[in-house]
């Protein structure tokens, strides 16, 4: 590629470019991050670049770490909350969806989106993954949050997890025990340098037709359980030891509880929905309240569960 060209990119002010291994790698500015998070809130993304395989993650979280720019890992939105000034620095948006099939075993892009997942796995007669059916998140965000439903967890059905550590600049393949799962947690919420490319999944043989019946089942619990006729983050707040975050949100009176557009939903109040274009603040004056609503009542601390800036 001529350096014309590259000035001419550099120079249109609709894209910000560089070279990076002879390949002209792109990322656009000033993105709206509304649609890229499921509860639909937030600013936009001073930098934002969409990776589509490992190379691209490799290559642009080494020109993040160069530039020093503030980096965010974005991969379904369906468990952070932004803000609404939106993000300063690279916002990365991890979209590889690989898929391989090894024996009883799959190695997954940690962009794939978790309801394709159960269906490649459903037609491979491969089960463990059912639970998860109704998550909008990825397969990389699901092991970041130790994503969990119905007694089953991430941690039971990862086998390794590669990754690229930003501090050293090296791609690395941890064990499970290296993970280091806890409960809606892992060594990745601890460490922001250890960003997921993909993961390999331990399966076991399932008849197709009893793996699509699970599937069913989980989601009609969940529909009628779960608000889902507003855009939402899942569950907000972390359950307590021995408690239900929802039933004590409930035993303080605060279904349907309104901020701004944000309301406490009348179907479980674990849950916070966007029922009439609600603001990000909106949902973190709703929070504080629930957690201020609880201490004074309970005395118990709720901790959240989805990422808050």
């Amino acid at each position: 590629m001529s350096q014309e060209v590259v000035l001419t990119l550099l120079l249109s002010g609709v894209k910000h470019s560089w070279l990076t291994k002879n390949i002209l790698m792109e990322f656009k500015k000033n993105v709206s991050l509304k649609k890229y998070n499921t509860f639909k809130v937030g600013g936009k993304a001073e930098k934002f670049f969409c990776a589509k395989n490992e190379a691209d993650i490799v290559n642009v979280l080494k020109e993040a770490k160069k530039n020093k720019w503030p980096l965010f890992v974005l991969g379904q939105g369906s468990n952070v909350l932004i803000p609404d000034k939106g993000l300063r620095g690279l916002t990365l948006k991890i979209d590889n969806n690989d898929f391989n099939k090894r024996d009883d075993e799959v190695v997954v892009g940690a962009g794939l989106f978790l309801p394709e997942l159960i269906t490649k796995l459903s037609k491979l007669s491969l089960s463990g993954m059912e639970w998860t059916a109704g998550i909008p998140g990825t397969v990389g965000g699901a092991v970041y949050g130790n994503a969990g439903a119905f007694g089953e967890s991430m941690e039971n059905v990862v086998s390794e997890v590669k990754i690229f550590d930003r501090k050293d600049g090296e791609i690395k393949v941890l064990t499970n025990k290296e993970c280091r799962f806890s409960y809606r947690s892992s060594v990745f919420k601890r460490d922001n340098n250890s960003i997921i490319i993909s993961v390999k999944l331990k399966l076991k043989k399932a008849n197709e037709e009893s793996i699509k019946k699970s599937v069913e089942l989980y989601l009609k619990q969940k529909k009628d359980r779960q608000p889902l006729n507003y855009p939402s983050e899942g569950s907000v707040f972390k359950n307590p030891s021995g408690k239900f975050a929802g039933k004590l949100i409930e035993d303080c009176g605060l279904k349907g509880k309104i901020i701004g557009g944000a309301k406490i939903s009348e179907k479980h109040a674990n849950f916070i929905v966007n029922f009439d274009n609600a603001k990000a603040s909106d949902v973190k004056k709703l929070i504080l309240f629930i957690k201020k609503s609880v201490k004074d009542k309970f005395k118990i601390n709720l901790e959240e569960e989805i990422i808050i800036f």
